[in-house]
């Protein structure tokens, strides 16, 4: 499988990039949930469907539990997850409370490696060229598609 794009057009006058053509992801509107998680993980690992499903459910009640405290949550090979918030901006220091805050979000920031993508010889010393990639989407494959609303499974009939 891999990730569908469509090609779109910036159609905003006011716009640098007016008429520029942009790939745009589409996504399937199936959403993978932890019992296929399960069965995925069930296939790739010695583990129960069902213990899966249960670590993943307290993985998700330990996250909001360290979220809670302050914490920030890394997990090994996916990433790091912390709380953001926007807050309301007011003139005085003492007005400046919890009450203030307007927009909590859980804040994604994808685990990362170094790959070595060249080298040049500089004054007789071997320099490489490094790329950082996100561990989690480094392999995805793109690919053009002229359907903006993509389905890989039908929907079940009611």
């Amino acid at each position: 499988m891999s990730q569908k794009y469509i090609k779109t057009q910036n159609n905003n006058m006011e716009s640098k990039a007016y008429k520029k053509y942009y790939a745009q992801a589409v996504y399937d509107t199936h959403f993978v949930e932890t019992e296929e998680i399960a069965d995925y993980i069930q296939t790739q690992a010695t583990l129960k469907r069902s213990d899966i499903i249960a670590a993943l459910d307290e993985l998700g009640a330990a996250m909001k539990h360290f979220l809670e405290m302050g914490q920030k949550v890394k997990l090994k090979n996916i990433g790091i997850f912390k709380v953001g918030f926007s807050s309301i901006g007011v003139a005085d220091v003492k007005d400046c409370t919890a009450a203030t805050i307007t927009n909590r979000r859980v804040l994604f920031q994808p685990e990362t490696e170094q790959i070595v993508v060249g080298q040049t010889i500089k004054e007789g010393k071997v320099i490489q060229k490094y790329v950082k990639a996100k561990k989690l989407i480094r392999d995805v494959v793109f690919e053009e598609t002229h359907d903006n609303t993509m389905n890989v499974e039908p929907e079940p009939e009611p």
